[in-house]
């Protein structure tokens, strides 16, 4: 029967129908291609891209024709063509052996973009007007493509194009934390993207999109699970659902990798040790590596977590984790394939500075690891808090191969429910001077090789992302993702570049849309900073959820786990002592750096209290008292996140209505609990300084004891 509609219907239909065009859920990330409203730019960019040439016909090469096709329909409303023949005004796509190229790009420049790099350049191919995208293989067109679609839609692409792009980094990851029951630590988007009860017989089309979107930002390696792994996942079952994935993503440049769990041989294969020097140990690795090759011939390799939170390792039997390191990295190298060994490892001594452990335990180590062997570090000594330190082995291991481990997911900076720009954390991070070399041995230099005999370089992110319909949770969160691809390709790229093409993409071309969101995220780490663990604070969160404040948390499974271990608060001041007077961290540092963080007068002020245990009354370099100083942090970090709605409040009419709302929504719960932060942290250090909160300041509403109590959830 059809059905009937009445005409009041029909009208409530048609009003609504423009509404739901603009409806934008998130699920596009920021190849969300907009049709240009400027008719002008249009025209001109309609007459200057009529079609495409491609030579050759792999599969990624038709996955760079289909972006082409996609990004033409949406940017530009056009039914893009595919040209059997180079034309005037056409897109030619041609790596560098193809005839049609005639000599338009040297031996010389081809033999400098190495495997990924890339040239776009305007030119004359048989007299015809032409915008070349070329490269030594396929996956570097591709990666051409994306750039000049972000051109495209960013609206920045020139009359004249010349541009060479290389990327600096060897391995550029996400490291997915991603159970096999689909659960995620430290997951805030959902459960994991990979569903391996349906794998390897249903292929979702989301991981066609996920790739995509890695593709697009120049990621080229996925590790699938945790860290903290089940060794199931080497299982032949398991490995022909990673099959499956592999066969998904390589046509987008996206090698599959794995972490895997110290005993396997144990829990698998049956043996009574997994010491890595044992012969039956050396040969299980042997044969699960020939297994998995057999099964993937482009498989990535190995990411451990060994001897660290309870995870076993080669020190259990006596051996060093270069021990551990080579006798996986032996197994893989035939193949080619990586082990990535992550220096995130401390004990539970109450003595020792959890700080001093990553250090004490690799610096020794230098130059014993096999060719094929990362020493992945996290960025900070500690757990990738809101502020640390850069980690002091960058530029301590000049004959080790270092791979820098930043976090995406938010686990210490509000989870999804904040907006925390973390490209400003990754940049502050890799512009730090190690002084490895003298002056300007940044470590965005470190870790792309120049002071070293390493022979792979490397960047990590640990993934935000989960099956929730945006992606990452929070709209904002998903830039974080696009930040790790674009600081691993280029370390040396500005945060104040990412942001600005991120926003375009994403949301709108509209200056005043672009201005004063770009000054949200740019200040919006420093903003979390301040309400949650300004002046040097670490490691002040909720006992192991790390959601909220917990700066009273005094009991826990071992005492580098308290709160109380790392802010030290007492009558006289706070801070942890870090000097050579106390556990002389800074000397793990080179002089000139040492020198800097060692002296209460030069250290810098937002790292004070990470390196001294300074008194409430010391003057601060704005005249006003530590204990001031610290208040005025909390009280301005709630400010700014009231400015942040503000701001917000007034971009109704730029944006799609879904992610306005949604985006509103999360900033009245950032401000909500950026007040508790503040109240809790500030009522708490009272207790020790027996000061009064500067009047001018809005007094908290409750007493310590309701903070203590409450649990955001």
């Amino acid at each position: 029967m059809t059905p009937k509609f009445s005409r009041g219907f029909l009208f409530i239909l048609i009003l609504l129908f423009p509404l739901c065009l603009k409806a934008n859920d998130g699920y596009d990330l920021w190849l969300n291609y907009r049709k240009i409203e400027n008719k002008t730019l249009l025209d001109k960019y309609n007459k200057a891209f009529n079609g495409y040439y491609v030579t050759g016909n792999s599969e990624t090469l038709k996955a760079a024709e289909n972006e082409l096709k996609r990004a033409f329909s949406g940017l530009l409303g056009t039914k893009s063509k595919t040209l059997s023949s180079i034309t005037n005004n056409c897109i030619v796509l041609a790596t560098k052996n193809e005839s049609v190229l005639n000599g338009q790009i040297s031996a010389k420049e081809y033999d400098a973009l190495g495997k990924e790099g890339f040239i776009i350049r305007s030119v004359k191919i048989n007299s015809k007007t032409c915008t070349l995208i070329t490269a030594n293989t396929d996956i570097g067109i591709f990666y051409g493509v994306f750039h000049f679609i972000k051109l495209i839609q960013t609206q920045q692409i020139s009359d004249k194009l010349t541009i060479t792009e290389i990327p600096k980094l060897d391995i550029r990851a996400l490291n997915h934390w991603d159970n096999l029951d689909g659960s995620i630590e430290r997951g805030y988007a959902g459960n994991s993207l990979w569903k391996w009860d349906e794998l390897p017989n249903t292929v979702d089309k989301r991981y066609i999109d996920y790739a995509r979107a890695n593709a697009s930002v120049g990621i080229n390696a996925t590790v699938l699970n945790n860290v903290n792994s089940n060794p199931k996942i080497l299982t032949k079952s398991y490995l022909e659902k990673v099959k499956a994935l592999a066969d998904v993503f390589r046509p987008y440049g996206l090698k599959v990798y794995l972490s895997v769990s110290f005993t396997s041989p144990i829990k698998l294969g049956g043996l009574p040790t997994a010491d890595p020097l044992n012969p039956q140990v050396i040969d299980w690795w042997e044969a699960k590596a020939e297994e998995i090759y057999t099964l993937i011939p482009d498989f990535g390799g190995f990411l451990v977590k060994a001897n660290s939170e309870g995870q076993p390792g080669p020190q259990d039997y006596g051996r060093t984790h270069a021990d551990g390191a080579n006798m996986l990295a032996q197994a893989l190298e035939p193949y080619k394939g990586v082990v990535m060994w992550r220096a995130f490892v401390y004990n539970s001594d109450p003595e020792e500075d959890r700080v001093l452990q990553a250090y004490n335990s690799f610096k020794p180590l230098d130059g014993q690891f096999k060719d094929n062997v990362l020493v992945q570090i996290k960025n900070g000594p500690i757990d990738f808090q809101p502020r640390e330190p850069f980690s002091p082995l960058f530029g301590a291991m000049p004959n080790t191969s270092l791979m820098m481990e930043f976090q995406i997911t938010q686990e210490y900076l509000g989870f999804s429910n904040h907006l925390v720009f973390l490209s400003t954390l990754y940049e502050e991070t890799l512009d730090s001077d190690t002084y490895a070399k003298g002056k300007g041995s940044t470590v965005a230099n470190v870790i792309e090789g120049k002071y070293s005999s390493n022979k792979l370089t490397g960047m990590a992110g640990v993934s935000n992302i989960g099956n929730s319909r945006n992606w990452c949770g929070h709209p904002f969160a998903q830039s974080n993702w696009y930040s790790l691809g674009r600081l691993a390709w280029n370390p040396e790229t500005s945060s104040e570049s990412i942001a600005d093409d991120w926003i375009r993409m994403t949301f709108s071309n509209d200056k005043e849309f672009i201005v004063p969101v770009k000054k949200m995220m740019l200040e919006s780490r420093e903003t979390t900073v301040d309400y949650m663990t300004p002046l040097g604070l670490n490691h002040i969160m909720a006992y192991d959820t790390h959601r909220g404040p917990g700066p009273w948390v005094d009991t826990a499974a071992q005492p580098n786990w308290k709160s109380t271990y790392y802010h030290r608060a007492d009558s006289i001041g706070i801070g942890f002592d870090r000097t050579t007077s106390g556990s002389n961290a800074v000397s793990q540092y080179y002089p000139a750096v040492r020198d800097t963080f060692n002296s209460i007068e030069t250290c810098p002020e937002n790292l004070l209290l990470w390196f001294h245990h300074v008194t409430w009354k010391h003057k601060m370099k704005s005249g006003n008292t530590l204990w001031d100083e610290m208040c005025q942090h909390y009280y301005n970090g709630v400010d700014k996140v009231r400015k942040m709605q503000s701001s917000w409040n007034k971009l109704k009419s730029f944006i799609d209505d879904e992610r306005f709302n949604k985006v509103k929504q999360l900033l009245e719960e950032q401000q909500e609990e950026a007040v508790i932060w503040r109240n809790s942290c500030v009522l708490y250090f009272q207790t020790f300084s027996k000061m009064p909160i500067p009047g001018e300041l809005e007094r908290p509403e409750m007493p310590l004891s309701y903070y203590i109590d409450l649990k955001i959830e």
